[in-house]
C-alpha cells in the first residue's frame, strides 16, 4: 500500500464533509429553513419570518411578538455525471452516488419581556452521504462517505432600540463520519485484490453565532450574521483489511485536527409596498482554513510509520464570496409567493478537486410559497434546482469530468401561541 493512498483514506474524516445541500457550496448545508429557501437565502440576514430566524440572524428574534415553533425538512434528490473518465485501474463511473438526503431542523423561540428573547434550535450545518458502486474506476480515492454534523444553539436576542436588535447564541456541535475506500495491492495497482480501508471517528466542538439587524427605514432593514469557526480532534480508528503486506492488517487509533471555517452573511429586505419584497445578500465562507489535513495514527509497526504514522494532505482551498437576489409577492392575506436565485463559487479548482469532494461552480433557482392557514399556523414550502459547472478531477491514477446537479423540496410547519 503506498503513502498516497493511505493519505486519502485518513484525510477522509475531514474533506468527505462535502455538501450534500442544494444551495451552498464547499462542504456546507444550507437548509434550515423553508421560508428562506424560498428566495434563495437572499434575505436571511435581514428578513425574521420566523423561528428560523435564530439561525439565520439570532437578532431577528426580537421582531417575533409571541411564541413560536418551527420546524421542518429538506429533501436532496442529487445526480452525478461522469465522462472522460481514463485511469490505471479497470473499473465503472456510473455516477449518481449520492443516495438520496433528508436534512431536518426546528426551531423554539419565545419573548422573556419586552426586550428579551430566548430560542433554542437545532439544524444540520454539515455532512454528506456518498456512496460509489464498488467497481468504481476512482476507489482508490474514495467508496463510501456517511458524514454529519448536528448543531444545538441557545440563543438570546435584546432589542436595543425601536430600530436596532442584537442576538447570540453558543453552538455546541456533534461530528461523527465513516468513511470507506480501497487501495492497491501490495505488488502493484490493479494486481490481486484490493485492500479494504475504512475510518471511523467523532468529536463535540463548540462556536458561536452572532448577529445584529437594522431597521434603515419603515421599508428598509439590514442585517448581519456572523457564524464562528469550530474546531474538532476527531478521535477513532482506522481499520485495514486485505492486505498481503505483513502486518499492515489491524485497526489502529487515529487523530484528526479539523476546522470548519468561520462565515459572514449580510442582506437587505427592502419592503416596495404592501405586497412586494425584495432581498439581496451576500456570504463570505473562509475556506482557506482547509489549507492541509494532518492525520495521526498510534499503534503502527515500525516498517508503516513513514507511511502512516503522520499523515498530510494539501487541500489548498480559496475563499469564497457568494451572491443571491430574490422577491417575495403577498398574493392576498392568506399567501405569500417568493423566488430566488443564487451564485456560488466553488472554493476548490481542476488542480486540487477529489473524488469525494467533486464541486463546482454552482447556479441555484429557488421557489417558495407560504400559507397562514390561521392567524397561528404557517405552512411553507420550497424547491430549488442546482446546476454545477462542469469540474476536473487530475490525480496521478484518474482523471475525469464530474458534472453535479440536485432538486431540493423542504417544507416547514410554524405555530404561534
Amino acid at each position: 500500500m503506498n503513502r498516497h493512498a493511505w493519505l486519502k483514506s485518513s484525510a477522509a474524516l475531514a474533506v468527505t464533509l462535502a455538501a450534500t445541500g442544494v444551495s451552498a457550496n464547499g462542504l456546507s448545508i444550507n437548509e434550515q429553513s423553508a421560508s428562506g429557501m424560498g428566495t434563495g437565502f437572499a434575505g436571511r440576514s435581514s428578513a425574521a419570518e420566523d423561528a428560523s430566524t435564530l439561525f439565520g440572524n439570532p437578532a431577528g428574534m426580537s421582531r417575533l411578538d409571541r411564541t413560536e415553533v418551527s420546524g421542518g425538512f429538506a429533501t436532496i434528490f442529487a445526480s452525478t455525471d461522469i465522462s472522460d473518465a481514463r485511469g490505471a485501474l479497470p473499473g465503472s463511473n456510473k455516477g449518481d452516488m449520492v443516495p438520496n438526503a433528508v436534512v431536518p431542523f426546528g426551531y423554539l423561540v419565545t419573548p422573556l419581556n419586552e426586550r428579551w428573547h430566548a430560542g433554542l434550535g437545532i439544524y444540520a450545518p454539515f455532512g454528506v452521504i456518498s456512496d460509489y458502486e464498488k467497481g468504481f474506476q476512482g476507489r482508490y480515492h474514495g467508496l463510501h462517505s456517511n458524514v454529519q454534523v448536528v448543531t444545538l444553539q441557545p440563543t438570546l436576542s435584546y432589542q436595543v432600540s425601536d430600530r436596532v436588535s442584537v442576538g447570540f447564541g453558543p453552538t455546541i456541535n456533534q461530528i461523527k463520519g465513516k468513511l470507506t475506500r480501497n487501495s492497491p495491492h501490495a505488488v502493484a495497482p490493479g494486481v490481486g485484490p484490493d485492500t479494504h480501508v475504512s475510518v471511523k471517528g467523532d468529536d463535540i466542538g463548540y462556536g458561536f453565532n452572532a448577529g445584529v439587524l437594522v431597521a434603515l427605514t419603515e421599508q428598509l432593514s439590514w442585517g448581519l450574521t456572523y457564524h464562528s469557526k469550530v474546531d474538532y480532534t476527531l478521535e477513532g480508528r482506522t481499520r485495514v483489511k486485505g492486505s498481503v503486506a505483513p502486518g499492515l492488517n489491524g485497526t489502529y487509533d487515529a487523530s484528526l485536527d479539523f476546522t470548519t471555517p468561520e462565515s459572514i452573511d449580510t442582506s437587505i429586505s427592502w419592503h416596495l409596498d404592501p405586497r412586494w419584497t425584495l432581498y439581496a445578500g451576500t456570504t463570505w465562507t473562509r475556506w482557506s482554513r482547509l489549507d492541509k489535513i494532518v492525520i495521526e495514527n498510534d499503534g503502527v509497526a515500525a516498517a508503516y510509520q513513514g507511511r502512516i504514522g503522520v499523515i498530510q494532505e494539501d487541500m489548498q482551498w480559496d475563499d469564497i464570496w457568494s451572491w443571491a437576489v430574490g422577491a417575495s409577492y403577498q398574493l392576498n392575506p392568506q399567501w405569500v409567493l417568493r423566488a430566488g436565485f443564487t451564485v456560488d463559487p466553488s472554493p476548490t479548482n481542476d488542480t486540487h478537486r477529489t473524488v469525494r469532494v467533486p464541486v463546482s461552480d454552482r447556479k441555484v433557482f429557488s421557489l417558495g410559497a407560504g400559507w397562514d392557514v390561521t392567524p397561528d399556523l404557517t405552512l411553507d414550502v420550497a424547491y430549488s434546482y442546482l446546476r454545477e459547472a462542469k469540474g476536473e478531477i487530475n490525480t496521478a491514477d484518474y482523471t475525469a469530468e464530474f458534472r453535479n446537479d440536485a432538486h431540493g423540496l423542504a417544507t416547514q410547519v410554524s405555530w404561534r401561541f
